[in-house]
């Protein structure tokens, strides 16, 4: 058996676009900040149409909770 010599190119993570939360992005706050929930494996992100991610968490809640302090600063 030959090994195995063209490899095929990963874009890196951050290049990947977020999959949406299927409960929809959070209501717009007046800011201009539309903020969701992302999962990702077993963990949760909040991501922001700013650009703006928030730290991988193990608890939804928490990443909402990132998600709600983001959108009110």
């Amino acid at each position: 058996m030959e090994p195995h010599t063209e490899a095929t190119l990963v874009p890196p993570l951050a290049a990947v676009p977020l999959p949406h939360d299927p409960s929809g992005p959070a209501p717009a706050s007046p800011t201009g900040h539309a903020t969701s929930t992302s999962d990702r494996g077993s963990f949760s992100l909040a991501v922001c149409t700013c650009g703006w991610r928030g730290p991988a968490r193990r608890s939804r809640d928490l990443a909402r909770k990132d998600a709600t302090g983001h959108a009110s600063d």
